[in-house]
């Protein structure tokens, strides 16, 4: 911004955050929903079997416990990702009784194909921000998904989990 170009007030900006914010999310999911319509999968299956790739083998009721799901939800996710061939139950090697599951990695390459030119479109559009700019926005977008994680915790609790009111 020049010298002469007057930042708008704080009040403003916080609104226009929160606004981009919501915007944001709202382009996410539908982002989600067309990959996932493109995998022939609900959108939480897509990003359960995310939190698979990201986070590593789990248990179902681990996946659960991340995602906030009932354990009998998370059994029909984990039925759907084997039947597409994203994931495979398997025994857990210190506990006969609990079942890991664990992502197939060849199949889900070709997820992350989806989502290379959408990489390399952000990578672009960081080129245009300074390291120290970017140092601000990964703070900001860190501190926020903590925030975003500690009200869908309050809402969990509040409702209790899985249920829907309305």
């Amino acid at each position: 911004m020049g010298a002469s170009r007057k930042l708008p007030a704080r009040a403003d900006l916080v609104r226009a955050i929160l606004m981009a914010g919501r915007q944001s999310s709202t382009g996410a999911i539908m982002l989600h929903q067309a990959v996932a319509d493109r995998l022939g999968l609900h959108p939480t299956d897509h990003k359960c079997a995310d939190l698979l790739c990201h986070d590593g083998p789990m248990t179902a009721g681990e996946l659960a416990e991340r995602t906030g799901l009932t354990t009998g939800a998370v059994t029909g996710v984990i039925d759907r990702l084997e039947a597409g061939g994203y994931v495979r139950r398997e025994a857990d090697p210190a506990d006969r009784r609990r079942v890991i599951v664990r992502v197939i990695p060849g199949r889900l390459r070709g997820v992350g194909r989806l989502f290379e030119p959408l990489a390399a479109a952000m990578a672009g559009l960081c080129a245009r921000y300074t390291d120290r700019e970017l140092a601000t926005i990964l703070d900001f977008m860190t501190r926020g998904d903590e925030v975003a994680r500690r009200h869908t915790l309050w809402l969990r609790r509040k409702t209790g989990r899985g249920q829907r009111r309305g």
